[in-house]
């Protein structure tokens, strides 16, 4: 077996790093391991939201919705995510929050990959 081939599920991978797939955080000699973007799968049940809000955001994200309804708040404005294939992108320097109006899946692509961002739970 080739040690630079993962094969996975994301559904089954996902709950082992708070969804994410790839990324600066996986072992260094597993192959989804990189600094150079991170890749989530995220599955939200409804009413599901972020604890802070992102500030000083350091990374370019793509949210792409598969199913559900999300809504993304930013400093003035909201996204709504309504329709699979739905999409936001945002840059450096926004700030963001997120909140689940129905049970949602979606993909997330942020690069590049820094640490900093994981919210605890008290």
């Amino acid at each position: 077996m080739d040690d630079s081939v993962y094969v996975g599920n994301a559904g089954d991978d996902a709950p082992l790093d708070r969804g994410w797939l790839l990324g600066h955080f996986k072992d260094v000699d597993d192959p989804r391991h990189t600094s150079a973007v991170e890749v989530k799968w995220g599955v939200h049940p409804r009413g599901d939201q972020r604890m802070q809000w992102v500030r000083g955001e350091a990374r370019t994200a793509l949210l792409v919705l598969v199913s559900g309804r999300f809504r993304v708040d930013f400093a003035g404005r909201s996204v709504l995510l309504e329709k699979q294939g739905d999409y936001v992108v945002w840059g450096r320097g926004v700030d963001h929050s997120w909140f689940a109006e129905e049970e949602s899946v979606l993909v997330t692509v942020r690069w590049p990959s820094v640490s900093g961002y994981a919210v605890t739970r008290e």
